[in-house]
């Protein structure tokens, strides 16, 4: 297998690391705008010769067509609103396409690649991170296992494991897309029609295992991928909700609700700033902490019926950070997702060509032993 990685920042460059332990790949490109030092983990495939980094501009169409020439799989860690040119062109190459997504309105532009794929003979499969991705699978195969759903309900949180005020939070992707999400209206199904919620709001407490405990939960957008739009008029409730410590979707409402968050320029003594500018500038150096270690935690809960009776199921993840490695939660869990579903693409192990989500495409039972080989444990909630 010859793969593409686009964007060499901390989700490809773990898919990147994920992709050259397997013996069966024989080449991961590795290309970025700004290709610098690798990430410490990738060091020792510095003198793999499958390893290649390329310098690439990726509106640069041209030679986008060149760095995906001779590959079987393009994976993508680039912000969302590049993907769907760019998996235009992976068609047109005859590559299949994954991404991380997360955001409804590209993933349904992307949808009409499908006619083109499936002459192509390729799978696009978008939203294939964590959240999308790793818990839409999760979700699609406990939907499957009833007879008939009432409520689908999901939660992931990327988390300190050693909180600190006053946001209790440390980045663990960028900054910019988490205030996409604090600011874009999230779809949920509310009594089996899809409707919208505005981001941070529906706070409820959602209690873990110690050390984690009490967390906090609010709608952001996102993380149902087309979920809504396929199960709308068959399950009643459907919802995906971010997790963090309490008391930080307060300070994030407060400082959107006062135009903190507005991609607007304001005038500030003559000078024109906007005011998610001069955010990103003041938090990303305090909330950016390399040595710190993070959390993954996510939970998916179905409840309908089952043999004519009420049932409830759901599946739970906590993951820790690497840190034999150095590699965050975050990481091991979008970027081995990532990877993983690539791998399967190329092995044509996800159904015939065309467009997909996760959740419509990807087989639950081998993905989730892929995730068990990297130590990512599934567990089952009954």
């Amino acid at each position: 297998m010859r793969m593409l990685v686009l964007g060499a920042g901390l989700q490809g460059s773990a898919a990147a690391f994920d992709l050259l332990r397997d013996p069966d790949v024989k080449l991961v490109r590795l290309a970025d705008r700004h290709v610098g030092e690798p990430r410490p983990f990738l060091r020792r495939f510095a003198s793999d010769p499958r390893l290649e980094t390329v310098a690439l501009d990726v509106r640069d169409a041209a030679a986008v067509g060149r760095a995906m020439d001779g590959v079987d799989a393009v994976l993508s860690a680039v912000p969302y609103h590049l993907n769907g040119p760019l998996a235009r062109l992976a068609v047109e190459a005859g590559a299949h396409w994954c991404d991380l997504g997360g955001n409804t309105e590209v993933v349904l532009a992307q949808k009409e690649l499908s006619g083109a794929a499936a002459r192509k003979q390729v799978t696009v499969v978008p939203d294939c991170g964590l959240a999308p991705g790793l818990v839409n699978v999760l979700a699609e195969a406990a939907i499957r296992r009833m007879d008939a759903v009432d409520s689908c309900r999901l939660f992931v949180g990327g988390l300190p494991q050693a909180p600190e005020p006053p946001l209790h939070y440390q980045l663990v992707y960028s900054l910019e897309g988490m205030l996409d999400y604090y600011t874009t209206p999230s779809w949920v199904l509310a009594d089996g029609r899809r409707e919208q919620r505005e981001a941070l709001s529906g706070r409820e407490t959602v209690e873990f295992a110690p050390p984690l405990g009490r967390l906090e939960a609010f709608h952001t957008a996102g993380g149902l991928s087309t979920m809504g739009f396929r199960y709308e008029g068959r399950i009643g409730r459907l919802e995906y909700k971010t997790l963090r410590y309490p008391g930080h979707a307060a300070i994030m409402e407060a400082w959107r609700d006062l135009g903190f968050f507005d991609a607007r320029e304001v005038d500030v003594k003559g000078t024109k700033v906007r005011p998610r500018d001069l955010v990103i500038a003041l938090l990303d150096p305090r909330l950016r902490k390399p040595d710190a270690r993070d959390v993954v935690a996510l939970r998916v809960l179905v409840e309908g019926w089952k043999s004519g009776q009420p049932a409830r199921l759901g599946f739970e993840v906590v993951d820790r950070a690497d840190e034999e490695h150095g590699i965050s939660a975050m990481m091991r869990t979008t970027g081995y997702s990532l990877a993983i579903t690539a791998r399967m693409q190329a092995r044509r192990e996800l159904g015939p060509p065309g467009v997909w989500t996760p959740d419509e495409c990807v087989p639950a039972e081998p993905y989730l032993a892929e995730l068990a080989r990297r130590g990512i444990r599934v567990t089952e909630l009954v």
